[in-house]
Formats: C-alpha cells, sequence, structure tokens
C-alpha cells in the first residue's frame, strides 16, 4: 500500500501520522510504524558484521481520539487483544469528567459479556485475550481506586462487581478482592458511626477531666522557633498533599464546583490550611496596635526565617503562604516597620520571593519544583555572599548527618494549568463524542502531581499540639479590619488615601463583575502591593478577567474568602483583602504550554475608541496549536463569543508592555508570536484598527506641530 509521507510526522522511533479514521462512535489517528529486523545471516552467525539483505514492515497503529463511552472502553483491549496500559492509565484517571463509575462498570461488563458471545461463536484467540484484559482493567480499578466504589451505605457498584466476578470469571480472584474491600467499607461505616454516638456521650465527662488536669501555659509566636514552626506547618501540608485525590484537581471537578456543594474534599482541605497560614502571617503583624515599630519589624524577621526554613525543607505551599501574607497590602504598606528590618533580611525575603514571579508562566517556580521534587537536598543559593556562605554550610552538614527532605508543591500552579486546560479543550466534538485528545493533557498533569506525591511520603516529622493549639487559637482579621489595623498603625499620606479612593471603587465595580461558574474562571487586581510605590489601577494592567469556554447558567458570586472559593488557584493582589494568595504577576500569567501547543488569552476588543482607565478586558482561553494560522485563531476567538462573523474583517494582536504586536494575516501564530512576554492578545475589527492607527498618527502630527 503506497502512503502520502509525512516529514513533519516523523519521529525517532520511526512512527509517523498517517491519517484519521473515522468509525461510528470513534474517531481514530493512524500511524505507520517501521519495524526492522534481523537478516537471515545474522540470525545464524551473530559473530558475522555483514546482512544478506534488509528485513522489515510496517505496522499500522491506531490510537483513539474521540469515542462514546463503549467505544472508549472497547479501545482498552489493542486489535490484537493486549491490554493498552498506557491508555488504561490516562483513561482511569480522567474518565469521571464524562462518565460516573456505575456508568464505567455497566460499560465494562457489557463488553466483557460481549466478547464472551463472540467467543463462544467464534472461539477466537483475540477475544479471549480482551476477555483477560477486561478482567485486567477491573483488578487494576479496583486497586489503583478504591473511593470510586465507596457509596455508603449499600456500596452498589461494589456489590454488582462482586456477583458479576463470581457468576462470569470465578476463575480469578476479583470476587475476593471485591468482598474484601466490601467488608473494608463496611467496617469503616459502622466505626464512624460508632465513634459519632461515643463522641456525643463522652463530651461531659472529657471536659469533667480536663478541669482537674494541669493544663501547660499556652505558647505564643514569641516561643516558637522558626524551625519548629516550619517543621509543623510542612507536617500538615504533607499529610494534606499525600491525600489529595488527583482527579480532584481537573478543572472540571475542582474549577466548575456549584455553590453549596463540594466536589473535591481532598483539594478544598489544601485551599483551606493555605489560606490559614497567610491569614495568621497578617494577623501577627497587626494585632497589636500599641506595638513599637522595631518589635513589629522583629515579626516580619521571624516570618522571613520561617519562609526560609520551609524552603529549606521543601515545602512550597506554606512558604508561598507566607510570603502571601507579608505581600498583602495590609501589611507591605508598613514602611517604617520595612525599613527597620536588616537589609541582609530583605535581600532573602526578595529571593524567596522571586522564586514565585509570575513571569513566564511561573518559569522560576515550574523549573525549581521540577530540579528538587526527588532531590536529596535543596539547592539554597543566594546573591549575598554571608547569605550563600551559611546555605553551602549547611548542605555540607546535612550531607554528612544523611538528612533527606520530602517536597510538597504549591497546588496552585496545578490547579490553574488544568482548569485553563478545561477551558480552553472542548469536552466533546462537534458529533457529541468524548474528546479523549483533552484527557491525554490532563493526565500529563496528573503524572506530575502523583510523582510529587511520592516524595511527600520521604518526610519524617512529629506533631506537636501544643503549636497546633496556639495556631488554631490565633484570631485573624477580616479584610476591612485588616486594613483599618494598618491605617492606624501607619496612617496614609493624603495623596495616597486619594488614590486608594479611586482604587477602591475601581474594586468594587471589578467584584461586581466576578463570578465563579461551572466552567468560568476569574480573577482580579486592584492595587499594586509595593511599600513605596502606589499606583491607579489600570484595565489592562490591574484587572484580569478570565473566561472558561461556555457560560454556564449556574454561576456563584465571588465570596469574601478564599477558602471558600478558588483559594490558591489563583492569586490576588490586595487591596483591603487579606483572604487571597498573592503575587504580583499574576494577574498575567500563561497557563499551560508545550512544545507543539499553548494556552493563549484572547480579547475581542468592541469599543476600540474607548480609551479610559476603568475599561475592562474579558479574556477567553484558546488552545493555540502549532499549525495554527491567524485566520484559524481569529475563528476560534468569534466562536468562543458567539459571532457568526467572518474572519476576514478581523485582525489579531498580541499585547506587548510597550504596544501592540499586529500579526501579519497568513501567519502561523505559534511562531509569528513573542514568547518573551504573556499571551495575552486582541482581536479587532479592520476598521477599528485603522481607526486607532489614524488617532495615534494625527497625535504625533500635533506633537510635531508643538515643537
Amino acid at each position: 500500500m503506497e502512503v502520502e509521507r509525512n516529514d513533519t510526522q516523523d519521529d525517532q522511533d520511526g512512527t509517523r501520522f498517517w491519517r484519521e479514521e473515522r468509525e461510528e462512535g470513534a474517531v481514530y489517528k493512524a500511524f505507520l510504524k517501521r519495524v526492522t529486523y534481523l537478516s537471515q545471516a545474522r540470525l545464524e552467525d551473530e559473530t558475522s558484521q555483514e546482512f544478506s539483505h534488509l528485513m522489515w514492515e510496517t505496522q499500522k497503529l491506531r490510537v483513539i481520539k474521540a469515542g462514546t463511552l463503549p467505544r472508549l472502553v472497547e479501545a482498552l483491549a489493542t486489535a490484537r487483544g493486549e491490554l493498552d496500559s498506557s491508555y488504561m492509565n490516562v483513561f482511569l484517571a480522567t474518565y469521571r469528567t464524562f462518565a460516573a463509575p456505575s456508568q464505567l462498570l455497566h460499560a465494562v461488563i457489557d463488553r466483557y459479556h460481549c466478547l464472551r458471545s463472540q467467543n463462544k461463536e467464534e472461539k477466537s484467540e483475540v477475544c479471549e485475550l480482551q476477555q483477560k484484559t477486561m478482567k485486567c482493567v477491573l483488578l487494576v480499578w479496583l486497586d489503583k481506586y478504591p473511593e470510586d466504589f465507596q457509596e455508603p451505605p449499600d456500596f452498589p457498584c461494589l456489590t454488582l462487581l462482586e456477583s458479576f466476578a463470581r457468576e462470569f470469571i470465578p476463575d480469578s480472584d476479583l470476587a475476593a478482592k471485591a468482598q474484601q474491600r466490601l467488608e473494608v467499607f463496611r467496617k469503616e461505616l459502622a466505626r464512624s458511626e460508632a465513634d459519632n454516638i461515643q463522641f456525643r456521650f463522652s463530651i461531659c465527662d472529657e471536659v469533667d477531666q480536663l478541669m482537674d488536669m494541669e493544663v501547660p501555659k499556652p505558647l505564643s509566636f514569641a516561643d516558637i522557633s522558626p524551625r519548629v514552626f516550619a517543621e509543623q506547618l510542612t507536617f500538615k501540608d504533607a499529610e494534606l498533599f499525600k491525600k489529595v485525590v488527583p482527579h480532584h484537581c481537573l478543572g472540571s471537578v475542582w474549577g466548575r464546583r456549584d455553590k453549596g456543594t463540594n466536589q473535591a474534599p481532598s483539594v478544598q482541605a489544601t485551599v483551606e490550611q493555605f489560606n490559614r497560614v497567610s491569614l495568621r502571617v497578617i494577623a501577627t503583624v497587626l494585632k497589636h496596635r500599641e506595638l513599637k515599630t522595631s518589635s513589629r519589624a522583629k515579626i516580619l524577621l521571624k516570618w522571613i526565617y520561617i519562609a526560609q526554613e520551609l524552603r529549606e525543607l521543601k515545602n512550597f505551599s506554606s512558604l508561598r503562604a507566607i510570603l502571601s501574607g507579608l505581600q498583602s497590602h495590609s501589611v507591605y504598606r508598613l514602611r517604617k516597620c520595612w525599613s527597620a528590618v536588616p537589609k541582609e533580611s530583605v535581600v532573602l525575603f526578595e529571593e524567596l520571593s522571586d522564586i514565585f514571579s509570575g513571569e513566564n508562566n511561573q518559569f522560576n517556580s515550574r523549573e525549581l519544583l521540577m530540579k528538587e521534587a526527588t532531590a536529596k537536598f535543596p539547592d539554597l543559593d543566594s546573591q549575598n555572599k554571608s547569605l550563600k556562605r551559611k546555605n553551602m554550610q549547611k548542605r555540607r552538614s546535612w550531607i554528612d548527618n544523611g538528612t533527606v527532605q520530602g517536597t510538597v508543591p504549591y497546588l496552585g500552579t496545578f490547579l490553574t494549568d488544568l482548569t485553563m486546560l478545561d477551558t480552553a479543550m472542548a469536552d466533546t466534538t462537534e458529533e457529541g463524542l468524548v474528546n479523549f485528545e483533552k484527557r491525554r493533557k490532563e493526565f500529563e498533569v496528573l503524572a506530575q502531581l502523583r510523582l510529587l506525591q511520592s516524595a511527600a511520603q520521604i518526610y519524617r516529622l512529629t506533631f506537636e499540639p501544643r503549636f497546633w493549639v496556639w495556631f488554631d487559637s490565633l484570631r485573624v482579621f477580616t479584610d476591612t479590619e485588616s486594613h483599618e489595623l494598618s491605617c492606624a498603625i501607619e496612617p496614609p499620606s493624603e495623596s495616597v488615601a486619594k488614590i486608594k479612593k479611586k482604587s477602591a471603587s475601581f474594586a468594587v465595580r471589578a467584584r461586581s463583575e466576578l463570578k465563579l461558574g461551572a466552567s468560568v474562571l476569574r480573577y482580579y487586581s486592584c492595587l499594586g502591593h509595593k511599600p513605596v510605590k502606589y499606583e491607579a489601577a489600570s484595565s489592562a494592567a490591574r484587572l484580569g478577567l478570565i473566561c472558561g469556554a461556555e457560560e454556564r447558567n449556574s454561576i456563584s458570586s465571588i465570596p469574601d474568602t478564599i477558602a471558600a472559593s478558588i483559594g490558591p488557584l489563583v492569586s490576588i493582589s490586595h487591596s483591603s483583602s487579606t483572604s487571597s494568595v498573592l503575587s504580583s504577576d499574576s494577574d498575567t500569567q500563561t497557563p499551560f504550554r508545550s512544545s507543539d501547543t499553548c494556552v493563549i488569552r484572547v480579547s475581542l476588543d468592541t469599543a476600540a475608541e474607548d480609551t479610559s482607565d476603568t475599561k475592562t478586558h474579558v479574556y477567553k482561553s484558546i488552545m493555540l496549536n502549532n499549525t495554527d494560522h491567524t485566520s484559524t485563531v481569529i475563528d476560534k476567538v468569534l466562536e468562543k463569543y458567539s459571532l457568526e462573523d467572518k474572519a476576514d474583517g478581523y485582525c489579531l494582536l498580541q499585547i506587548l508592555p510597550d504596544g501592540e504586536l499586529l500579526i501579519p494575516e497568513r501567519a502561523n501564530v505559534f511562531y509569528a508570536l513573542n514568547n518573551s512576554v504573556e499571551l495575552n492578545f486582541v482581536v479587532r475589527t479592520r476598521s477599528q484598527q485603522l481607526s486607532l492607527k489614524d488617532k495615534k498618527k494625527g497625535k504625533r502630527r500635533l506633537k510635531k506641530l508643538s515643537l
């Protein structure tokens, strides 16, 4: 068979894309793989270096691209009946986005019955292998994802699986494993009910016992050493991170959670802990109004030392939380306190903050995480010579003592990537088939998450109850309270107060537009967080609204606390707000980029004449492929905004810090864009673009005339 060669698709393993094949209920990508064999002469004499002739053949491989649930289940076995392990891993990790566990179980059982009936008629060896593959899938599913079968009180899926295995697969241990898992779930259910009853009846006795006990003196912030503080936070973060269920992080689960429901409890627990730490940083700095500047500076200094200890423990979650609290507007505006912090410590604080810089899609934190994820020791470096010398001494002591640290990542990075993937790629194709290419890209992120969870197992830390009694008893402040306390400590100057008043009204207007729905993720930023530099918020730099692929009907407004909504998923600069995770460049970060695809943010400019500071840009996420030209991207944008116009009447521009870059009409956008800045684009009509050019030319002429 002669096939069309496509040299651009050549891989190192000799596999190249051939064509797309469609069948009823499925779309496949067909690849041709050239397999070379040893010659007969070489096989007979291994010492011979000569070949009598070249022996090779071309094999056809098919990979499912989209399909219905039954066809996706069918693809778990190859054409030869063998198990496709890589596909099975992706499928089991992401299937919850398009099917419930009960639906999948029925689909697998139906497929097994279909193969069983075919095998009775034809006695095919392939059918027997495919039946064994279905058994293997059920065993792996039950072993790796037992939470899918935990449906108290009746556990219908597990009961169905057990009865099916006993009747149709008696020679397998699947029934025994299902029965064993069922007994474990029932014992856990009975134990939890008994614990609730016992708690209600014993609570009074416990209170009486506590009254008779000698209560130790409660801890204070000054009593806790930075090392103990960091170890306790790491103990908590590691326990929570190990319990994170990876598929809870998927954008369709986490990013689309409905108001009043909690579909991702394991993620929500990490979010709440992150915010608890950030809020307590602010509370310890602001709670004593009568403190002297030098005393308050010591509190800031101690938090910097705690952050450094967390860096040494490779706990990037609480490290980010502490930096967020210190960078909050209510804390960072205290210029007198910060000026009293030693210069060496300020340098350390800035270096730690640079780890989470939003520049180039948080490149620093991503590179550092991949570098140290499974490393024994953190790679500490510093521009300050004395700090660098201390870090080298610490590293030598870790090596001499055999100290090994685990890793706790900042979960918000993964949540952002998965949410943006969810908004940029459609769940289904035009034919209504499940888009499995999207699931493969999501699995790449989940695989990294699982790798880091194994690294978190290395920690050997102990729980300290007295610390958590102090931690939980510390009162935190609302956004308004934090702002008022900060202004009471250091009253703002008159000029700053005017700017803040203007920005506050802008923030109210921004909050009124912010919504978080089933497939919508938006975030806002109101004020800069530098202690010296105050700026009025401009639309492009200070307000970013990220919209998903579709506007859902079930939309809920963002609550005042991140713990109730988006947590560390996005970073929000503080005005009077303390309930968020701050990063100075986070409102312009671009998520997810690979060698052949990336996610860009595009807005449709329908009022190019409006140049006021209050103008907002609503961005929608677009998945950009390395084959997309300008007209293709514009068509995607128009489709996102539900417009039926043709791409010929529009132009595409990339927003740069010093202006805009016009993408040529027939250019490949993936290679024409500027990679050194955030991937934010705008689409305008050609008439609007011409009018803007004319206005700019007019302004230049006026300047020349005035000169």
